[in-house]
């Protein structure tokens, strides 16, 4: 896509949108805004869009048809009819993180996966940093990667957490290392269906070339798929079988490409899915020049990731965790399978045309009882009656009120919801958040 002086609309004014607008008026285009909501509702855009002198336009036909090209932020589908018409008309229609992708110096490494890829962004940029690597992070992890472009530099990885809705757009963003962790269902109400979800994780892969890396789940059969579909050379992870020229588990370690990195018991994350994301993560930093022994200490030095099992405070002798990023099924799975003691978990939000079914059996074996918040519950009600008594709380609040008021000490709360956040929450940070300052409250209360 031309930018120097070509008339171009950036459609979603969320971070990415605004990063974007940004960036293509560093790089000379003329920029024009589009929202959904009014420009009243949008403080952040306004003032941005006023430094920028670009201007704006709630939603409507007109602006898509009088532009050279357009720049979607992640949060708006690429299927609209507005944006069909005009790619009809051969208006070219690319995504936040493509245009990001003209302009990033440095090697980027593209972190892909239903679950797990915000951990394992983190971790690869902690194990980059703790061995001396020069690297910037972002991506859906925080800062989008149109605002890393004017702080990237040759020689300076450029480590990013993509999401489907960022890879479905892309073409000439190349990946000289990408990083799948698993692909199961989710996001099938932006998506339609699952192998149109698939397919746009398996963008990233498309576009690599000759002499890149394909970090793949040997054990994830939609994962491991995409290595007939990518230039890259494909570098595998498993918890089940060797892989001499990728990562694995065996006799209580964890072995990189013959060698012995450290033993699983190690590795401070909770839950078999995390020794994964440590693969993969690993893999990755070796990849770029990392040496076994750094990439050993410095996984043992991090922190883990806020609203990712994170383990918010004892009361009573019951243990409460926060999994707000818990936004799909499959996520959810992951959790439970991270405890052996009794769990209490809280679940519903938003439902992105989910089967709660296959929670079922884990369910019954391991909840006491399950709590049931947000627009999904009647949903989640339906799919789930008979596995476990079901409690009707509405409320995060009164969620956390009636598993404390049921609980004895040794048993586990759990939030990790199966659900998105945005019938009652800005986002999931935010749903993490009042959890665990009501938590926190109620440890006040109990003293």
């Amino acid at each position: 896509m031309k930018i120097r002086g070509a008339k171009i609309l950036v459609v979603g004014l969320a971070r990415s949108g605004l990063a974007a607008a940004a960036l293509l008026g560093e790089r000379g285009a003329v920029v024009i805004a589009c929202d959904t909501r009014p420009l009243d509702q949008l403080p952040e855009a306004a003032a941005r869009l006023e430094q920028l002198g670009a201007p704006f336009h709630v939603q409507a036909d007109a602006p898509f048809e009088q532009v050279d090209g357009i720049v979607l932020s992640p949060g708006v589908p690429a299927d609209l009819p507005r944006i069909e018409a005009a790619r009809a008309r051969g208006v070219p229609v690319i995504g936040e993180a493509e245009l990001a992708g003209y302009y990033l110096k440095g090697p980027i490494v593209g972190i892909t996966g239903s679950n797990g890829k915000t951990t394992t962004t983190a971790l690869l940029g902690h194990l980059l940093t703790r061995c001396g690597i020069p690297c910037q992070v972002g991506g859906n992890i925080g800062t989008p990667p149109a605002a890393m472009a004017g702080a990237s530099r040759y020689g300076q990885w450029n480590v990013l957490e993509l999401s489907s809705f960022q890879l479905e757009t892309i073409s000439s963003f190349r990946a000289a290392i990408g990083v799948c962790i698993n692909v199961t269902p989710d996001h099938l109400d932006r998506h339609h269906n699952f192998e149109n979800y698939a397919r746009a994780k398996r963008r990233l892969f498309e576009t690599q070339t000759p002499g890149g890396f394909a970090i793949l789940n040997a054990d994830d059969a939609a994962t491991a798929a995409f290595a007939d579909h990518t230039e890259a050379c494909a570098s595998w992870f498993s918890q089940l079988q060797p892989q001499p020229q990728g990562v694995w588990v065996a006799d209580g370690a964890i072995w990189l490409r013959g060698a012995k990195l450290m033993p699983v018991g190690e590795v401070p994350l909770r839950g078999r899915h995390n020794l994964e994301n440590v693969m993969a993560a690993s893999l990755a930093a070796f990849l770029a020049g990392a040496t076994l022994e750094g990439i050993a200490g410095a996984v043992r030095s991090f922190p883990g990731v806020e609203h990712r099992l994170e383990f918010v405070r004892e009361v009573s002798g019951i243990a409460f965790y926060n999994d707000s990023k818990a936004t799909n099924v499959d996520a959810t799975l992951k959790a439970i399978d991270a405890f052996q003691q009794p769990i209490w978990i809280i679940l519903g939000g938003k439902d992105k045309d989910s089967d709660y079914t296959v929670l079922r059996e884990p369910l019954a074996k391991r909840a006491k009882a399950a709590l049931l918040i947000g627009a999904a519950a009647g949903k989640i009600r339906g799919q789930l009656a008979g596995a476990l008594p079901l409690i009707e709380a509405g409320t995060i609040d009164r969620a956390i009120g009636e598993a404390y008021a049921g609980a004895r000490a040794g048993d586990v709360i759990l939030l990790a919801p199966a659900c998105a956040s945005f019938d009652q929450f800005a986002s999931y940070e935010h749903r993490g958040r009042v959890y665990k300052e009501m938590v926190r409250a109620l440890e006040e209360k109990a003293k």
